[in-house]
């Protein structure tokens, strides 16, 4: 076997290594993108006004606005998934009329009653979570129930959960900016180290120090 041979077969076997390590690469990031998951919010409470959800996981506090958007008939963030132990304060806008936080019937774990509806701005209603809470709770707000005031707050890790890309329960795979930039850089590495191979394997020569 001639060393152009040996030297082809040598270059192949690198080439081929190169390119299996950055599909793996891909791979590996396409399964974290698709690991991302969000609670598992009941339909009333994710179809509810507004939308937006915290995971706020890790944070002693967190504050949700009582009468958010444009007509003051919503809570922000809307879903909230917190540990036992947070102190969850709703703060009112004093837009959208009177407020209240209530648990719906059978909505969950968490007995949510923030009393009669207010509308003062700067009112707040504090809950703090325990591990009598953990599972997931819909509340409302009663008087604007029927237009869409609804809001969830998780509790604790031994939930539902779904794979998912933003608020609300949707199941479509969030795939992260980094991973994306990762994919094609990887595809663009892949093509150049096989356009290297099979300029190789046409022409042959062994790659020395003098032809760099």
């Amino acid at each position: 076997m001639s060393t152009d041979d040996v030297s082809r077969r040598t270059f192949i076997r690198t080439a081929g290594g190169a390119a299996a390590a950055a599909g793996a690469a891909t791979a590996t990031s396409g399964t974290a993108a698709a690991q991302e998951v969000e609670p598992d919010w009941p339909s009333g409470a994710s179809s509810g006004n507004g939308g937006s959800y915290q995971d706020a996981r890790g944070q002693d506090s967190v504050t949700i606005s009582v009468g958010a958007g444009d007509q003051g008939l919503a809570f922000d963030p809307a879903l909230v998934w917190v540990d036992a132990g947070t102190t969850i304060t709703w703060e009112w806008t004093g837009n959208g009329g009177g407020h209240n936080v209530q648990t719906v019937d059978d909505g969950g774990p968490a007995s949510l009653d923030s009393g009669d509806p207010v509308d003062s701005e700067g009112d707040t209603y504090e809950y703090e979570t325990s591990e009598d809470d953990v599972g997931i709770t819909h509340y409302h707000c009663v008087p604007h129930t029927s237009v869409g005031m609804h809001g969830g707050i998780a509790v604790g890790e031994d939930i539902a959960t779904v794979e998912t890309g933003g608020g609300g329960g949707s199941n479509a795979v969030f795939v992260p900016q980094g991973a994306r930039a990762l994919g094609i850089a990887t595809f663009i590495a892949m093509v150049s180290t096989l356009g290297l191979a099979f300029v190789f394997m046409k022409y042959g020569g062994t790659i020395t120090a003098e032809d760099a």
